[in-house]
């Protein structure tokens, strides 16, 4: 029996890839992991329309809170069987200036972004160690380029394409693959955050994301692991 872990599936790309993953029907079982209630309870509904609901499982977890993190992995291994893939999904962001951002922040979302994770690769790879699988971790093209008062995110987000370029090779003896996805501009909360004046309905969307996703976690896909796989929506 197959097990996806998933981050962030309350709302945006995570919603709409755990969505999709249940429809596809690419997993037996999904562990979800989050702390706003009410979005995951929504989305937990929505999956329920393609899979039972014993297939499903929400673990509560405030994700800025890492050291938390490997009684979850634990216990969802011991409550769901072999982890096979797992979708980092969850993101922060406090945009501000260097002058303006404060240790706290700059930590906050680097714990979140970075810490959580990393926690999550480490913990889940002592058992994925033993039956291969898949990892995807969702950076953004914010970690790529220069992204003035946005530092805080940006340093973070490039870290999480080089830790995924990084673990490529050092996990590729185990038969786990590696994927790092940066979206562009994207209609979600957090996109909100950055660019408030920005019409939502000009920008890619998050299913466009999810599918992408889907598609690299897919049973088929078998070249794109180690790469940062820059995703946008074109300008017409």
């Amino acid at each position: 029996m197959s097990t996806c872990v998933i981050t962030g599936f309350g709302a945006g790309i995570g919603r709409a890839t755990a969505i999709k993953l249940a429809q596809d029907g690419l997993f037996d079982k999904y562990a979800l992991i989050g702390r706003n209630e009410k979005d995951m309870n929504n989305t937990w509904g929505e999956m329920t329309r393609f899979v039972s609901t014993d297939r499903i499982k929400i673990y509560y977890l405030d994700l800025s809170k890492p050291e938390l993190i490997p009684a979850i992995v634990e216990e969802i291994h011991n409550e769901m069987g072999d982890i096979n893939c797992l979708l980092n999904i969850a993101g922060y962001t406090d945009p501000k200036s260097l002058l303006t951002t404060t240790l706290d922040s700059f930590e906050l979302t680097y714990r979140v972004n970075v810490f959580a994770p990393f926690m999550l690769m480490r913990e889940c790879v002592k058992y994925m160690k033993n039956t291969g699988g898949k990892i995807l971790n969702v950076a953004s093209t914010a970690g790529m380029t220069p992204r003035p008062g946005w530092l805080s995110y940006a340093s973070s987000k490039a870290a999480v394409i080089s830790m995924s370029q990084t673990l490529t090779a050092e996990l590729a003896e185990y038969g786990i693959s590696v994927y790092c996805v940066s979206p562009g501009r994207c209609a979600t909360k957090l996109r909100k955050r950055l660019a408030p004046d920005e019409d939502p309905t000009t920008i890619m969307q998050p299913e466009d994301v999810a599918g992408v996703i889907c598609n690299l976690i897919g049973p088929n896909e078998c070249c794109l692991d180690g790469q940062n796989i820059v995703i946008r929506k074109a300008v017409k």
